[in-house]
């Protein structure tokens, strides 16, 4: 398995909106569960969000819910996340996953084993 960088990263004010987008090859993109976790500056890593194969089911972490949202394209094998309204406490560093469930990304992080590439993002106030 292998994930392209994730891109759509950067630097926006506050308020603003940024898409980040991750694509997986080597796997069979569409039997995986895809989320995203993020690790701000001096902290540990924490959920974000997840979505089932089939992107029926979503997941969002209480601190973004209702501002982001996970989606995934399984013809293009890339799973993204659409960043509105965004606050200084967003910056982190943000990471994309494969799993084979969407338990996985809530309850057994540890255990997952496909990591993509962070990409930077920073929200000035």
């Amino acid at each position: 398995l292998r994930f392209s960088c994730a891109s759509g990263g950067g630097l926006v004010q506050a308020g603003g909106s940024l898409r980040l987008s991750c694509t997986a090859s080597g796997l069979t993109f569409s039997r995986y569960a895809m989320g995203w976790f993020r690790q701000p500056p001096g902290k540990e890593r924490e959920f974000v969000a997840a979505i089932s194969w089939s992107g029926g089911n979503t997941y969002h972490a209480g601190s973004v819910k209702g501002r982001c949202t996970i989606s995934r394209d399984n013809a293009k094998n890339t799973v993204y996340l659409q960043m509105n309204s965004l606050k200084p406490e967003d910056t982190a560093d943000y990471y994309c996953a494969a799993a084979p469930t969407t338990n996985y990304f809530n309850s057994r992080p540890y255990a997952i084993g496909y990591w993509g590439k962070e990409t930077q993002v920073t929200v000035s106030s």
